[in-house]
């Protein structure tokens, strides 16, 4: 009897030891869990082997550029512009047609061949060119991020007019390199981050019209001369730009083929580390080629260049200065971080003047969609302007290419 008691008590000893252990070993548990769930909040890398880390792939990232030729003001241009009324210009009627295309680009780049010097200066055409102010705000509506103000025409109002273009670009939110007020802002490039694709911009042009650029003030334009381009090429590489875009304003008026020192600067722009380069001046259109660079390396990439765009507005009346185009190109960043200019094509475009006194008599026509209209029975314009059209189209095609 002593025995079995002796037994049972043993057994309920072992119980209550089998239990304490147990109730021990999950608190031990329970805290670790706490303590291992609390390290991995703070450290969520632990989760990852260090012998096999999970690379970060970048994905490819994509940008659409169109460009534009020449934005000039003819005394015309702003006459027709004017609201009697309302006492105010207006330059919206103009863009109407094409304003979607200038719009939907992620980056939209012109050349300004004018000065906004403010209308106590008197608003005038050529030679010296003083638009109303309204123009920048109505360049910034049709989605133009960047122009260039270097050209020939940049101190048609001397050193004030060029501080007065930079004010109302500024005042609008448009962006602009070329022509400066200091040397510091001359030395600071031009960026913009567009879809994860980061450009500079630089511009330069031939001269000033024979205007001197004022004394002690060297910086407020940049001229074409290669150790000036070599200086702001360096400045732009430092920003880490992936796509570096030049204007320039080169070659001759009226001339459809480019010449050989266009030629010269191309090959010393790209040389260089230049990628895009976007030609004006000529007033009318001038060939494009996409290239292949090989660099002092030995790698290669993607360059291009247009030699001229032509005019995007004007009021001048020769045939040719009245045809032009809206480029439009591809551009991709590789997730190696290589750089490719994938296609690139462009909408014909026409000045056209109603050659009436009504006030908004100057329209960019958008060429193919208004031939389109017109052989679809739409009789918004007339046969004469239709076959205007289609001559334009061809001299297009013959200069630019289908």
């Amino acid at each position: 009897m002593n025995q079995m008691i002796d037994n049972q008590h043993v057994k309920k000893h072992k119980r209550n030891t089998f239990w304490s252990k147990f109730f021990i070993f999950m608190i031990i548990v329970i805290a670790l869990s706490f303590a291992l769930a609390s390290n991995l909040s703070n450290n969520p890398s632990i989760l990852t082997s260090s012998n096999n880390p999970q690379p970060v792939v970048e994905s490819d990232k994509t940008v659409k550029l169109t460009a534009i030729g020449d934005i000039m003001c003819h005394s015309t241009n702003f006459k027709a512009a004017y609201n009697s009324s309302a006492k105010s210009y207006n330059f919206m009627p103009v863009f109407e047609q094409i304003k979607d295309y200038t719009s939907a680009a992620d980056l939209t780049i012109g050349n300004l061949e004018t000065t906004l010097s403010g209308s106590a200066r008197g608003y005038s055409g050529y030679p010296t060119f003083n638009t109303p102010e309204i123009l920048a705000q109505n360049l910034k509506d049709i989605g133009i991020d960047v122009v260039s103000t270097a050209n020939n025409h940049s101190l048609d109002k001397g050193f004030s007019g060029l501080e007065s273009t930079i004010k109302e670009l500024d005042k609008v939110g448009l962006e602009h390199t070329g022509t400066f007020t200091s040397k510091e802002s001359q030395n600071t490039i031009l960026t913009k981050d567009v879809n994860g694709i980061k450009f500079a911009f630089l511009s330069f042009t031939y001269g000033t019209n024979g205007i001197p650029v004022p004394s002690g003030k060297d910086y407020c334009i940049n001229l074409i001369d290669k150790n000036l381009i070599k200086e702001q090429i360096s400045l732009a590489k430092q920003q880490n730009p992936d796509v570096i875009c030049v204007n320039m304003h080169w070659g001759i008026e009226y001339k459809i083929l480019q010449n050989a020192e266009q030629e010269d600067l191309a090959n010393f722009l790209f040389e260089n580390g230049v990628d895009i380069i976007l030609g004006s001046h000529p007033h009318v259109l001038q060939p494009m080629e996409k290239r292949t660079i090989t660099l002092s390396d030995g790698s290669k990439k993607d360059g291009f260049v247009i030699y001229s765009l032509g005019n995007f507005m004007s009021g001048q009346n020769d045939s040719d200065p009245k045809n032009s185009i809206i480029l439009n190109m591809q551009i991709t960043k590789h997730s190696d971080g290589k750089i490719t200019i994938d296609s690139y094509d462009y909408i014909p475009i026409y000045m056209y003047n109603q050659n009436t006194s009504d006030s908004n008599k100057y329209k960019i026509i958008d060429i193919k969609s208004a031939i389109k209209l017109y052989e679809s029975g739409d009789k918004k314009i007339n046969a004469t302007l239709y076959k205007t059209l289609q001559g334009a189209l061809t001299r297009i095609r013959k200069i630019m290419g289908e």
